[in-house]
This record gives structure tokens, C-alpha cells and sequence, in this order.
């Protein structure tokens, strides 16, 4: 009897104990860089936009495709185009049977078209219409092959030195080799990003959240809504553009504002945590990262004066060409930490609030994304992501 009631006592301990050591052996939170990562990059940049100073990078100089982001470097030529006169917003534009071949995303114009620049250049920007941005380097120069030259020719006026432009809209090349399509650089193409923000008005169509392409089409205009997400969600962020084909992975170069001070950012070759397609979405959450931090290590810096940041909608004035930007990438782990600034001129810091993490709680006040408006009025946008078309 009394062996009995010692093993029953045992037993009870047993079923007590066992689950109460369980429960402390399990890990009450994630080991330190244990968290899934956002997405899988090729690599990206954040610059200080006043100076050109490095914020952050790594892989900044990974040679990859730019897809649709080419339309950045189009923008420019055709800026300069209109600074010297040789073309004007109200230059008509008859479309030709070239420009409807283009496939991928499309205004779809038609050869028994005309439109102004200016409406080809929001298609362009906005829609990212391959069939725009051809009919506007065609239209340019006679040429869409002597419109790319003068795109490399500007690129290296830039100093964009690892870049080679071989369209006007970022469509990989008929055999699909990566080596014959656009090829460029984190690094560099945030280089061109700092330009146009600094000597053009290219906000004047990136910042646009949705527009109407062709009121006066005999098929009715088309509505076309910026696949820069981030425009209208985080504060202060007004362009730049977006890029997708199947070689270059998801890429983003945007830019923000806030306080008077300005970051460009650029991020290549995306896809989501598991190598996935996800049309984008990890691709912003991880820029929406990079703007926070770059914001933070700006605001540990004092401010520069610094040229404006876009030029007026009608006059763009002539300036210097900006030196190529000097880089320093520091690491600690697998994580980079931002580049020590060049020595500039020190003026009082202008006061700016801490900057907040977009995954942590904080209230809508706080938040760097802002809260887009209700169901009724802000629907799902209806809008076709930059894949290329399949070749029948």
C-alpha cells in the first residue's frame, strides 16, 4: 500500500514538473538577427541629397538592370531637350506604328493619335508607358538609336560610370541576355535621382498620384494611377519611379522630403523574403525602411545649404554638372551602417522630430505612412504591374 501511494505521488509530481520546465526551456523571444527578412535584394543607396554623401549602402555598386526606372534617364534627356528650346510641352506628337510595338505597360496609343509632350511625358512617368517614352525619344530626335546615345552621353556627364543605356524604357532586349539589355549601378542611378530632383522638374509629374491620359480619345481617356505606391502614403515622399522585368527583379529609386531636407534612395533587384513575386510589396516595405533610417542618420548630421531640390515647372536653369558621388561602406554583420559624410560647412541644425520605425506601434500622428482614405473612397487601384509581355 505504501509503495502504491508513493508511486502515485510520483507520478502527479511528474505531470506537474515535466510541463513547468517545458515552458521555461522554450525561447520567450527571437534570438537577436533572427527576424525574417523583409526581402531579397540585389542592393541599394541612400544619399543625402544636399551633398551627395552615402547615408547608407550595400552593394551599392552590384551592375544589374534598371527595367522601367530607365525612364529616368529619358526624363533628362528630354529636360534638356526642352531647356535649350528644341522641343516644347506643346510640341504635338504623331503617334507611329513603332510606338505601338512596344509591349509590356502601355497608354496603347495608336497610329491615328497626336498628343502634346507634356501629356506623353505623365504617361510616361505616371502609367510608365513604354509606348510613350518611344514615341517621345522617336519624336526627340528622328531616332530612337540616336536618342539612346545621347542618354549614355548624359549619363556619363553625370558620372554614372558603371550604366549602359540601350532603350528609352527599360524592356529587356529580344534574346533576354541581361548583358544586352540597360544596365546600371545602385550607386549610379542614384546619382542620376539627385540630379533630376536638384536640376529639373521631374516632381512636377512623379509626385502626381493618379491621372487621366487622353480626355479627347475617341475611346475615352485611359486612368492611369502611379505604380510608386509610397506617393500619398509616407510622408514626404514624391517620387521617383518604379521597375519590373523578370532579370531585374523589383527595383524602386524614390525620394523624400521633410524639414527642408531631402534623401534619395535607390533599391534593386527585389523580390519578397523567399525569392517570390509579390508585385512589389516587399520592395516598398523595405524602402519605407531605408527612408526612416536615412531620415535618422540625416537628422544626426547638421544641415548643409544645398541648392533647391526641384527647379520651377516652367524655367529650368543651367547648372553645373554635380561630381560624381564618393562613397564609404561600413559593416557590422550583415547590416550597413551609414557612410561618414564628406566635411561640408556647418550651419546651425535645423530641428527636426525623431524619425519612427515603420514596424513599430505608434499612433496615426506619429506614423511615417500615412493612412489612405476609406474603402469608398480610395478602392483597390486597378493598375498593371510592369511585367513584360510573353512573346507569342
Amino acid at each position: 500500500m505504501n509503495r502504491l501511494c508513493t508511486l502515485l505521488c510520483l507520478v502527479i509530481a511528474t505531470a506537474f514538473v515535466l510541463p513547468a520546465h517545458a515552458a521555461r526551456s522554450k525561447p520567450t523571444r527571437p534570438k537577436a538577427g533572427s527576424e525574417a527578412p523583409i526581402c531579397k535584394y540585389k542592393g541599394y543607396i541612400v544619399l543625402d541629397a544636399a551633398t551627395g554623401n552615402a547615408l547608407l549602402q550595400e552593394n551599392a555598386e552590384v551592375i544589374t538592370p534598371p527595367a522601367s526606372m530607365t525612364k529616368l534617364m529619358t526624363f533628362a534627356v528630354l529636360s534638356d531637350k526642352l531647356q535649350r528650346g528644341e522641343l516644347s510641352l506643346d510640341t504635338p506628337v504623331r503617334i507611329d506604328r513603332s510606338d505601338m510595338d512596344m509591349g509590356g505597360t502601355q497608354v496603347y496609343l495608336d497610329e491615328r493619335e497626336t498628343f502634346t509632350v507634356e501629356e506623353l511625358i505623365y504617361a510616361m512617368m505616371i502609367q510608365s508607358a513604354n509606348d510613350a517614352a518611344h514615341a517621345l525619344a522617336r519624336i526627340s530626335t528622328g531616332s530612337v538609336p540616336i536618342f539612346v546615345e545621347q542618354m549614355n552621353a548624359k549619363a556619363k556627364e553625370i558620372g554614372m560610370t558603371r550604366t549602359m543605356f540601350r532603350t528609352p524604357h527599360g524592356l529587356p532586349p529580344p534574346s533576354r541576355k541581361i548583358s544586352e539589355g540597360d544596365l546600371t549601378t545602385p550607386q549610379d542611378f542614384a546619382q542620376l535621382c539627385r540630379y533630376l530632383v536638384q536640376k529639373t522638374d521631374v516632381l512636377k509629374y512623379t509626385s502626381v498620384r493618379d491621372r487621366d491620359f487622353g480626355p479627347d480619345r475617341a475611346k475615352g481617356p485611359l486612368h492611369m494611377e502611379n505604380h510608386n505606391k509610397l506617393i500619398g502614403r509616407v510622408i514626404g515622399v514624391d517620387g521617383l519611379k518604379t521597375g519590373y522585368t523578370e532579370a531585374a527583379g523589383y527595383c524602386l529609386s524614390a525620394t523624400s522630403q521633410r524639414n527642408g531636407r531631402r534623401v534619395v534612395a535607390v533599391i534593386m533587384g527585389c523580390f519578397g523574403p523567399n525569392g517570390e513575386k509579390d508585385y512589389g510589396r516587399s520592395r516598398d516595405q523595405k524602402m519605407i525602411e531605408l527612408l526612416e533610417r536615412g531620415f535618422s542618420a540625416l537628422s544626426a548630421s547638421p544641415a548643409t545649404a544645398s541648392a533647391p531640390t526641384s527647379a520651377p515647372a516652367v524655367s529650368r536653369p543651367t547648372a553645373p554638372t554635380p561630381k560624381p558621388t564618393t562613397t564609404a561602406t561600413t559593416k557590422a554583420g550583415n547590416k550597413s551602417v551609414p557612410a561618414q559624410p564628406a566635411a561640408a560647412p556647418v550651419v546651425a541644425p535645423q530641428p527636426a522630430p525623431e524619425p519612427v520605425s515603420p514596424v513599430s506601434p505608434v499612433s496615426a500622428a506619429e506614423s511615417p505612412v500615412q493612412a489612405a482614405a476609406p474603402a469608398a473612397d480610395n478602392p483597390a487601384p486597378a493598375v498593371k504591374f510592369e511585367l513584360p509581355a510573353k512573346k507569342k
